[in-house]
């Protein structure tokens, strides 16, 4: 069996060739980001897998690689890249990887957090054109940040925002526990959060979660922070409350549609700080990132 690094970029690929060891097995690297629908049948021909970084694959054109058994997803948002269930009754199976970068997202968060929370990005702008930006903040500290779904990126945010003296709220759609955080109802989470952070997978029942009703459940003057996926809020609804106020400010990394369309409401307003889906992007995540794709195609290989 062989597999194709699908979309890599420069990076990417001189990651994979650092972290590959002798025993893994034939993975040829593909060196091209942007792939038309058009193309994969053509590039995934002769490949029992694949790596998949960001590229959309459809059903009807995964229908026509025949040989082609696994795809491997370079990460945990797999949904928002193809559908797994249609893969599989074609005899695909998609593999996710968790885990790989959860320190690298929390990091960025809490990074987004502090930003929203204090103006950096406004001040940022505004000195920049000449102009002496001063903007009064929130102290966070013994402010309440509600997490919405505990895994382990939230577990790792959960550390760093008790350790700078926030109280920890956390829903999780299955019970849980956790040292230093109070799991409280959804409802409550909503209504008594200073900031709203959400870690949520995306699958058929977390798409659209944060609707219009939960938003209009959240405390007045409340940060929302998103660095799970765009579609998990109805971004509509988050964009009206923010022009209403009723949201104080979102700090985003993840998007309906990526990459950020231009020009886009959300890059027009000054109570929004956008990333470009990068929470996870360190060299430490991108090397445990590879290496388990690595592990992957190991034991599918080896069955």
């Amino acid at each position: 069996m062989k597999g194709l690094f699908l979309d890599a970029n420069q990076d990417l690929a001189d990651v994979f060739h650092k972290v590959s060891l002798p025993g893994d097995p034939q993975v040829d690297v593909h060196l091209q980001e942007d792939i038309e629908p058009s193309e994969l049948a053509r590039l995934m021909a002769g490949y029992d897998f694949i790596l998949d970084d960001h590229t959309s694959l459809p059903t009807a054109v995964m229908a026509q690689c025949r040989q082609l058994k696994h795809v491997i997803f370079l990460g945990t948002g797999a949904r928002s890249y193809m559908n797994p269930e249609e893969l599989a009754a074609l005899g695909i199976t998609a593999h996710i990887i968790k885990g790989y970068g959860d320190t690298a997202v929390a990091e960025h968060a809490i990074a987004l957090m502090w930003a929203a929370t204090r103006g950096l990005a406004s001040m940022d702008r505004g000195m920049r054109s000449g102009q002496w930006m001063r903007s009064e903040g929130m102290q966070l500290t013994g402010k309440n940040i509600g997490l919405i779904g505990f895994g382990g990126i939230a577990e790792e945010v959960a550390r760093i925002a008790g350790g700078s003296g926030m109280k920890v709220l956390a829903w999780n759609r299955t019970p849980k526990t956790a040292a230093g955080v109070e799991f409280v109802p959804l409802e409550r989470l909503l209504a008594e959060s200073h900031v709203v952070s959400l870690h949520l997978l995306l699958n058929d029942d977390t798409r659209g979660f944060l609707s219009a009703e939960r938003i209009g459940l959240m405390r007045k003057g409340a940060i929302l922070v998103n660095t799970a996926r765009g579609a998990v809020v109805d971004e509509a609804a988050m964009i009206v409350a923010l022009e209403a106020g009723d949201i104080a400010h979102a700090a985003l990394d993840v998007f309906d549609v990526e990459p950020l369309p231009h020009p886009h409401k959300l890059s027009t307003m000054e109570n929004v700080t956008l990333s470009a889906h990068s929470a996870f992007r360190t060299p430490e995540a991108t090397e445990t990132l590879i290496r388990r794709a690595l592990d992957i195609a190991q034991r599918v290989v080896t069955g």
